[in-house]
């Protein structure tokens, strides 16, 4: 079983990135995975490339949602990779 690296991209006095770290934190709660965290404030090619899409989930390097994070599409992502 594979373990999927889950980052999520936020930044300061961001009230979406609030709830995303929640959402973020119950699906790898449930599936046992652990999750970081990357500020973009300070990281010019990141605030760049997402500008308005914060806060951006990234499984494996890739962009799996931004904004309002879903759950179930979350949780479907990390079981393949998973399974993978």
């Amino acid at each position: 079983m594979a373990t999927p690296r889950v980052v999520l991209l936020t930044k300061a006095n961001c009230h979406l990135c609030e709830e995303a770290r929640a959402a973020v934190g119950r699906v790898t709660a449930a599936l046992g995975l652990g999750w970081s965290e990357e500020l973009v404030d300070n990281q010019p090619d990141l605030r760049e490339r997402y500008a308005e899409e914060i806060p951006v989930v990234l499984v494996d390097g890739v962009q799996r949602d931004f904004w309002k994070i879903d759950e179930a599409r979350l949780e479907r992502v990390l079981q393949r990779a998973m399974a993978q």
